[in-house]
């Protein structure tokens, strides 16, 4: 493509020719921002042709302002590039004005990015069901945890429930890393992060909105946060996406590290799908 000021912003194949890389365009300029191996976002993801899907080309410099301003994160030393080694993850929702596929993109701090969260192994039935419905807390929802070229590295399974939620963690695999698990439903929610039946840390709601998060060790230490942030009034009102920032204060191992990151990419799956709106 040429680089014209009429080109819209957004993921370009590398105008140098690199293979399997694109290069975000800001509108007038090539930016240093590269995707490896990442298709266009409208080509991503497991969504439905019933939705309608109204998000746009993700934006490197809005998602460092969500960061920043919105978060109040200040800029932090850059982990490895993966899901699993930045010391700050956000998370965005696609947005729809109808939901039918929970999806999900995982930026760093720079706005690169990591990796994505898809709902998958829905039957058409279940489609249906959320399309003339508001049924979402009562039925089972799977993600997967997808890196930036689209390998799975984490199943997350929340089953039907009726008042509290319980999340199942797997890695690719199959192989089980624990549950974090609900363990009140009035006032300031907090989820337990279980593991062989002992629990490793917990994550705690600052207030009865349950917006924004303190994540703890097993002895009471916060180790991380989750802060909601604005996605706009019309979004808000009339969308089902919201947008998280986990900021994770030092390395953590596995498997605790593990149901961090799950936690920060679930939350909104476990608890703000029940509802919507300014309240």
């Amino acid at each position: 493509m040429t680089t014209h000021s009429n080109t819209p912003a957004g993921w370009y194949a590398d105008p140098q020719g690199t293979p399997n890389l694109l290069r975000y365009w800001d509108g007038s300029q090539w930016t240093e921002h590269t995707n490896p191996g990442q298709v266009p976002q409208q080509q991503q993801g497991g969504g439905s042709a019933w939705e309608l899907n109204v998000s746009r080309t993700p934006d490197p410099a809005k998602v460092q302002q969500q960061v920043q301003q919105q978060a109040g994160v200040s800029p932090t030393a850059y982990g490895g590039g993966t899901l699993f080694t930045e010391p700050v993850l956000v998370v965005n929702q696609k947005a729809k004005l109808i939901e039918l596929v929970n999806e999900y993109s995982v930026f760093d701090q720079q706005g690169r990015t990591l990796g994505s969260v898809v709902e998958v192994g829905q039957s058409t039935a279940k489609k249906v069901l959320r399309f003339v419905s508001s049924v979402d807390q009562f039925l089972t929802h799977k993600l997967e945890v997808r890196d930036a070229q689209g390998q799975p590295h984490l199943v997350l399974t929340r089953p039907a429930k009726f008042i509290k939620s319980k999340v199942l963690v797997h890695r690719a695999n199959g192989e089980p890393l624990g549950e974090i698990v609900q363990q009140n439903a009035f006032g300031k929610i907090k989820f337990g992060f279980m593991y062989n039946g002992q629990q490793i840390g917990a994550i705690k709601a600052e207030n009865w909105r349950a917006w924004n998060f303190a994540i703890v060790d097993h002895t009471d230490t916060e180790i991380a946060r989750i802060t909601k942030t604005w996605e706009g009034l019309a979004k808000t009102m009339f969308t089902t996406a919201d947008n998280y920032v986990l900021q994770i204060h030092r390395q953590l191992a596995d498997p605790l590290l593990s149901m961090v990151v799950a936690s920060a990419l679930t939350v909104d799956t476990a608890l703000k799908q029940d509802s919507r709106g300014l309240g």
